[in-house]
């Protein structure tokens, strides 16, 4: 009777376990200023339907991948989810978008897609804290680069903001990631790419708008870059996290890099939304 007593509360635990976990579900969006459907995974946490309001942190992916590819390449994320009680949203970016408007080609404007259609929808569909305090976004590599570019462009939609091995000055680049497609060449278009390089952004930043973290592994070909946007980040006293340790452009860091950013907006979120 003891065992059998024992196996039911296993079960049971295990049943609520099951039922309490984060669901991931892909969510079809439209840009109208693209004039197609994109798909965004949306996670939300287990508490999601018994919660009111929850902050919002946007994952944005790199060159070469797509929505899925923070799911796929790291399912733990739903644990975080859980553990900081966020709802995490990982849009399509695109191939080589850099989350620009470009002004090249009318079929890659992100920036509008993010930072405006995208938030105004998740805002609509599910329960956020609709605010800037409720919002983050963070990304790697040309992700990295985006989340920046689009936080410090756009403090009334993202009070925060971070970058794993992010593409912070895109001007050593010129031949790399299709950013020549979505800008023009650098030779013949040396002012358009300076005014869409994050480090050329900073005097956008206010006082802790947005609040920063940046994180680049020591070994990783966008390590000079990074520590670039340190020094002047630091020149400009402007606040902010600065991370580095050995490691390479990979998944195996960006595993590590996500956790500690998930902790950092969740801290942030506390403090400014009064969470318990």
């Amino acid at each position: 009777m003891r065992n059998r007593l024992l196996f039911s509360v296993i079960i049971a635990t295990c049943c609520f376990c099951s039922l309490q976990a984060a669901t991931v579900d892909t969510l079809l969006t439209r840009s109208a200023s693209m004039k197609k459907d994109i798909r965004a995974v949306v996670i939300k946490p287990a508490t999601y339907e018994v919660g009111k309001g929850f902050p919002v942190v946007y994952l944005l992916h790199g060159y070469g991948g797509n929505y899925s590819s923070w799911i796929e390449k790291i399912p733990a994320i739903k644990e975080d989810a859980d553990r900081y009680k966020v709802l995490i949203v990982c849009p399509d970016g695109g191939f080589g978008s850099w989350y620009w408007n470009s002004p090249v080609d009318p079929a890659f404007q992100y920036e509008t897609y993010v930072s405006e259609e995208l938030v105004a929808i998740i805002d609509r569909q599910f329960k956020t804290i609709p605010t800037a305090a409720g919002r983050a976004i963070t990304g790697l590599s040309m992700g990295g680069h985006g989340a920046l570019y689009l936080a410090l462009k756009h403090p009334d939609v993202f009070g925060a903001a971070g970058s794993m091995s992010g593409g912070v000055d895109i001007r050593p680049f010129p031949n790399n990631w299709d950013m020549a497609k979505r800008l023009g060449t650098y030779a013949e278009n040396k002012t358009r790419w300076e005014e869409h390089t994050v480090i050329n952004l900073l005097h956008l930043a206010q006082p802790g708008k947005p609040a920063m973290m940046i994180d680049c592994g020591t070994e990783d070909f966008f390590y000079a870059v990074n520590e670039k946007l340190h020094q002047e980040l630091l020149y400009r006293n402007i606040p902010h996290e600065y991370v580095t340790r050995p490691g390479v452009h990979n998944w195996e860091y960006w595993n590590k890099a996500v956790r500690y950013q998930l902790l950092y907006f969740y801290e942030l979120f506390r403090e400014k939304n009064s969470l318990g």
